[in-house]
């Protein structure tokens, strides 16, 4: 039924005359109560989803994780250590993820021992202007075992071998292995010379830092594998200058040194070999003339029964022999004809051209 006081083209329905006003009220509370729980069980869910996606974390390349549940590791052994991909974990505070990045080379430098010099000029490459002394509040040194002072500065490289000593064995790995690193440089400097520190014996001295840093890591088992380290070792600015023309005295001393020794080398190899090539001359030469005198000697004694036998032919065919081989050398030959009376001609042979004179010239003669 149409309610009369309604506007025109507005139709409001009347209440039925068998319902009540309660009945309406509990119909209405009713249907928002429904509503709300509709709300509550779609808020549910997204809390449910939220909490679902909040336990689910990635574990990058290079890294692997650790997940501490109320602050102790979970899982034994290799199982603790979660690599590469998606995994799941109860949210913070019940589970509290570790994350050890293990497939990057990581480096730590000791400037204890080093003098002060600012950012910009270590970044510029410029020396900290050199004052009349060391200052021991401000500039770092090392004292050698001759008493000297030098100033190192040295940096190490490493990359984790055991994730889980390099993340609990200590509270702070990089902090550890700085002092270590700092004893090995002090410890290195107290039985090394500074003139063997400085360039005598580099090598020596970086050995001797590493190989204490190595003990004392091996020691504290902190789960790192060391890389080569870079050793810098400088005397103190003010003397700096001195240092550096004893260094090239003796650099220059030692190329001298090495340029004689090449040149003995040198010297000596080339007289070797020219000793062995004499040598080889004369044993070829001596076996050539013993072969060539036994060749000579076999051949007279062929020849002794034919002498035996007819001295004089034997003696005619050398000669004929003999004179074919000089005319064959010769290099000039002349006919001799007879004599007019009969008489025969001396041969002489001239094995060597004479050599031809020119007439001086007679520096006050006149010009013609």
């Amino acid at each position: 039924m149409a309610d009369p006081k309604s506007r025109p083209g507005t139709v409001r329905l009347a209440p039925s005359p068998g319902v009540t006003s309660d009945d309406a009220s509990s119909q209405a509370l009713t249907e928002a109560l429904g509503s709300s729980f509709l709300l509550v069980r779609f808020c549910m869910l997204l809390l449910l989803a939220a909490f679902v996606f909040s336990c689910v974390f990635t574990v990058n390349p290079n890294e692997v994780a650790v997940v501490l549940r109320f602050g102790k590791p979970r899982g034994t052994g290799s199982e603790m250590l979660l690599k590469q991909g998606l995994h799941w974990a109860m949210p913070y505070p019940i589970d509290e993820i570790v994350r050890i990045r293990t497939g990057e080379s990581k480096s730590i430098r000791s400037s204890v021992a080093w003098y002060a010099i600012s950012p910009e000029e270590e970044a510029a490459g410029v020396l900290p202007a050199a004052n009349g002394s060391l200052r021991p509040g401000v500039d770092g040194h090392t004292l050698t075992s001759d008493g000297n002072i030098l100033h190192v500065r040295a940096t190490m490289k490493y990359r984790i071998s055991d994730p889980v000593a390099y993340a609990f064995n200590f509270r702070d790995a990089t902090n550890v292995l700085a002092n270590l690193l700092n004893n090995s440089v002090y410890h290195a400097s107290a039985r090394f010379t500074a003139d063997a520190a400085l360039y005598n014996d580099r090598t020596g001295f970086t050995d001797a830092i590493r190989g204490r840093l190595t003990q004392l890591v091996e020691r504290a088992n902190i789960g790192i594998i060391l890389e080569p380290l870079d050793i810098e070792v400088s005397a103190p600015l003010y003397v700096k200058d001195a240092f550096n023309e004893v260094v090239k005295a003796t650099q220059g001393r030692q190329s001298k040194i090495s340029e004689a020794q090449g040149y003995y080398d040198e010297t000596v190899r080339r007289a070797d070999g020219e000793a062995k090539s004499i040598v080889d001359t004369g044993l070829v030469a001596s076996n050539l003339l013993v072969q060539t005198i036994a060749a000579e000697t076999k051949f007279f004694r062929d020849q002794l029964a034919s002498y035996d036998r007819n001295p004089g032919l034997f003696r005619e065919r050398y000669r004929i022999t003999t004179v074919s081989e000089v005319l064959t050398n010769a290099p000039d030959k002349f006919f001799i004809p007879e004599r007019a009376d009969g008489q025969r001609r001396e041969l002489r042979i001239n094995l060597n051209r004479e050599p031809v004179s020119t007439a001086r010239k007679d520096p006050n003669a006149p010009a013609r």
